[in-house]
């Protein structure tokens, strides 16, 4: 009788995610071989610096592992048993959820184990369970309790400590993403002790450049009181962002980051964008044209300050967050309910890149969750530009076929040496070694069809495959 699926040991095959074929599979296995162990640069990711300023042990499995990773989350919902309130997704408002027990969360997750199959939410997950915490029984109902000691034992040891952790992820250095008005007050401590080149703030500053913000007064006022800079119009707005860039910069920080709905970068005059500001200050109306607008013009004004401080500016636009605003307003954001749109680029960057766009100084990054742009815009904006460099596969198309996907549709334009290399772009600490595994496994199956094919030498896609995987990375990301 077959072996039911639920029974068979967990275990992870030492060739997975490379190419099937028995011809390009040796070349591939050997490009990876020379770069598996190379240290980790994760220079985009979401893991709050509290972790690190605190460094507690996690409290257990199910906060560890399921109840931050909207991945998790959005897969186990769509599956209509479990909403986010059995999951113990905390809501806004501190009212009571429905399901607080981690272990009884826990078993929900293994439940719906079989709901990420030919995910890369599964390849992630056996890469943590096996290698992180060493467990070799497949998740499922009849499993769940057993894991989640082993887990829980695991995560209780002093070697479980997120600062630990850095070591034992082999992560050189990691970006933290801090609003625009952060004190910076746990980085500062941080480096204070010893930790100043590693651990590193990112200047998120979204909520301070759409004018539709509820709070954006507040959110302005605060950022201002974090740089030292009384806000009282457009101006002095102005000299708060560019004080509090400056203070991120001194505290280690290398780049922006910038979750625009669309592209655009249009400037408007000086005296428009004053009154649109001084509108939404103060509390009066403004349009969902006036929004744009203004939000597109920041995005210019960020282009320029980054050209003057040297931050690397990072753009991700294409997602309509919070689809659902029912579970937006009640969870918040990021709990698996952001949906990609299509977003045009070409005419939307030209404005900062007609700018900047040769400008010494300056260095974007772009990401986009529209694979057809790759080929059309992107690459070819990436491959004449010296200040743009094209963004990893990101988001939702963090995964093994569309990483292949970018690979061949981005490199014949742009070359190897215009793209970030890869970034993993997370909240769950625990995946960002997978993560890297597997895009170091992607990119030494493409770079190892290349070889087969007789386009690159095996010296040259080895080399390649270390500045996709560590080199390009640390260049992409240094300040200027």
């Amino acid at each position: 009788m077959t072996e039911s699926p639920a029974t068979r040991p967990l275990t992870l095959h030492e060739d997975r995610a490379l190419p099937a074929d028995p011809v390009t599979r040796p070349i591939a296995r050997e490009i990876y071989q020379e770069i598996k162990g190379l240290p980790i640069v994760s220079m985009h990711g979401h893991v709050p610096v509290e972790w690190f300023a605190d460094d507690t042990p996690f409290p257990d499995p199910a906060q560890l592992l399921v109840v931050p990773d909207h991945y998790l989350l959005r897969m186990i919902v769509s599956q209509g048993r479990y909403t986010l309130a059995d999951l113990g997704v905390p809501t806004l408002d501190g009212s009571a959820v429905t399901e607080t027990d981690p272990r009884t969360i826990w078993r929900r997750f293994c439940e719906n184990w079989k709901a990420f199959r030919g995910t890369p939410t599964r390849f992630w997950m056996e890469h943590e369970l096996v290698t992180i915490f060493g467990i070799t029984q497949r998740p499922s109902a009849q499993t769940a309790d057993a894991i989640y000691d082993q887990i829980a034992a695991e995560i209780a040891t002093p070697g479980f400590r997120p600062r630990n952790l850095l070591d034992r992820f082999a992560i050189e250095t990691i970006g933290t993403t801090d609003p625009a008005w952060a004190s910076l007050e746990h980085h500062t401590a941080l480096a204070a002790q010893g930790y100043g080149e590693r651990i590193l703030p990112t200047f998120r500053p979204d909520p301070v450049l759409h004018l539709d913000n509820p709070t954006f007064a507040h959110d302005v006022l605060a950022t201002g009181a974090a740089a030292g800079v009384t806000v009282s119009d457009y101006a002095t707005y102005l000299d708060a962002l560019r004080a509090q860039r400056l203070r991120f910069k001194a505290a280690g920080g290398t780049a922006t980051d910038h979750g625009h709905l669309v592209a655009d970068t249009t400037p408007l005059p000086d005296d428009d964008a004053a009154r649109l500001f001084d509108a939404a200050f103060t509390g009066r109306p403004v349009t969902a044209a006036q929004v744009s607008a203004f939000a597109a013009h920041m995005l210019f004004q960020m282009a320029a300050m980054a050209a003057d401080d040297g931050l690397v500016m990072q753009i991700h636009p294409g997602v309509e967050r919070g689809h659902s605003r029912t579970m937006t307003a009640r969870y918040g954001a990021d709990k698996g309910y952001d949906i990609p749109f299509a977003v045009e680029y070409t005419r939307a960057l030209r404005p900062m890149l007609e700018a900047f766009g040769h400008h010494p100084n300056f260095r974007t990054i772009v990401f986009t969750l529209d694979e057809d742009v790759y080929s059309r815009e992107l690459a070819p904006l990436a491959g004449v530009y010296p200040a743009m460099r094209l963004g990893a596969p990101w988001w939702f198309i963090d995964s093994p076929e569309a990483m292949r996907r970018f690979r061949e549709t981005a490199t014949e334009t742009a070359g190897f040496l215009n793209l970030s290399g890869f970034v993993d772009d997370t909240r769950a600490f625990c995946s960002i070694p997978a993560r890297h595994d597997l895009a170091r496994r992607i990119d030494a199956g493409y770079l190892g069809r290349l070889v087969a094919e007789h386009r690159l030498d095996l010296d040259e896609a080895v080399d390649t495959a270390i500045d996709l995987t560590y080199r390009l990375p640390k260049l992409a990301y240094e300040a200027r």
